[in-house]
């Protein structure tokens, strides 16, 4: 079944370390481009995200942001930067040197040194581990989002395809009476002429003109095309480039069928199927 562009997740979770929570947006994109806003701390784990989403998502432009807060009841845990405060008090020492014992170290002058005291570096594969487990829930979650989208598409597609065949069956079933009218009408313009007509030239004639204004051709593509537009909804795999090159064939036959029209019901016919086939387009854009 056929998948929508446009889809939304979210989804979070708590923990002793805090709270992560994934957004996911999705809107329709010619091609997979992947927007993501990361915290710092997760900024080393980016690439791996990425293809967690491109696995899922194959078109669309795709905002993924990703939120933590931190736990307030956990402390960070402080280390000193001991080459910094070794070098601190070494100066510390030659000034006492130079101006006498009067010039003692104030030990918390030393701590407030940028860089003397600084947090601990904190084993962080639990918490990327957290938030890869979090983001597969979250696709799943957005997945499931597009695919309701697109059987809701699939099912105006369906529809539509269904008003372009029933089209095509009627004008078919009246190409004989319009075959019949055409022969008639030029055996009513040959009557008026006074001069007496070659029978086999007359009906070669007749035959050129209805080659001409045949549509069977027409009419069986566009049957064709509403198969293949079944076929493509029920296969599981993107589809939204396949549709719309299908698309472009409608169209162009749904064209061809109105300029050789010769009939009325025909030709209302024909601007029927553009005005179902121009809203299949439409749809058919924001299908992966």
């Amino acid at each position: 079944m056929i998948r929508s562009m446009t889809g939304f997740a979210r989804r979070e979770r708590a923990a002793p370390f805090g709270t992560l929570a994934w957004e996911l947006r999705t809107v329709n994109h010619r091609y997979l481009e992947v927007a993501l806003r990361l915290p710092e701390e997760f900024r080393p784990s980016e690439g791996e995200f990425r293809q967690a989403i491109a696995a899922v998502a194959r078109r669309g432009k795709v905002e993924a942001a990703l939120y933590f807060r931190p736990t307030s009841a956990i402390s960070p845990e402080l280390e000193l930067n001991e080459p910094l405060l070794e070098r601190l008090v070494d100066q510390a020492n030659h000034v006492r040197r130079r101006l006498g014992e009067t010039a003692g170290i104030n030990v918390v002058d030393l701590l407030r040194w940028p860089g003397v005291v600084r947090e601990a570096e904190r084993d962080a594969s639990p918490l990327v581990a957290a938030a890869q487990e979090l983001l597969a829930e979250a696709l799943d979650a957005l997945t499931e989002s597009r695919g309701s989208e697109g059987g809701r598409i699939a099912e105006l597609l369906l529809g539509r395809c269904e008003g372009v065949e029933t089209l095509a069956n009627e004008v078919s079933a009246r190409l004989p009476e319009i075959r019949e009218r055409i022969r008639a009408r030029l055996n009513d313009r040959l009557s008026q002429v006074a001069v007496e007509p070659n029978t086999d030239r007359l009906e070669q004639e007749i035959v050129i003109a209805l080659q001409k204004m045949d549509v069977d051709e027409e009419l069986d593509r566009l049957r064709s095309h509403v198969a293949e537009v079944r076929k493509v909804i029920a296969a599981d795999e993107p589809a939204g480039r396949r549709l719309d090159f299908v698309m472009q064939e409608f169209n162009r036959e749904a064209n061809t069928l109105s300029s050789k029209s010769q009939d009325v019901e025909t030709t209302r016919a024909a601007v029927d199927m553009k005005v179902l086939i121009e809203q299949m387009r439409e749809q058919v854009q924001n299908v992966e």
